[in-house]
């Protein structure tokens, strides 16, 4: 059985988010981290996890992405802080 996760990254001073979907965070942490993708999180430097949620079925996981990437930005930092307060990389230690 595969587990799916729904993750929001960050920029440093927090200023930029960015919401996914994957069925390898570590890989994809990486890939954003790494900063060699093209896009969105290469041009605003979006480097730390700050957000995570896991999903045994695919589909629950697109349909809480696509949820999330709805809302608004004050809605989203209301869920990365009850996870997150201090907005730390949550895979600092963790690779």
């Amino acid at each position: 059985m595969n587990d799916y996760y729904v993750y929001m990254m960050a920029s440093s001073n927090n200023n930029a988010l960015y919401v996914g979907m994957t069925n390898d965070i570590k890989r994809r942490y990486v890939e954003h981290a790494s900063g060699l993708i093209p896009g969105f999180t290469q041009k605003y430097k979006i480097h730390k996890l700050v957000y995570l949620e896991c999903f045994a079925e695919v589909n629950d996981a697109i349909a809480r992405e696509k949820q999330i990437k709805g809302w608004s930005r004050a809605k989203k930092n209301v869920l990365v802080n009850g996870q997150n307060p201090l907005w730390n990389d949550l895979m600092l230690g963790e690779i």
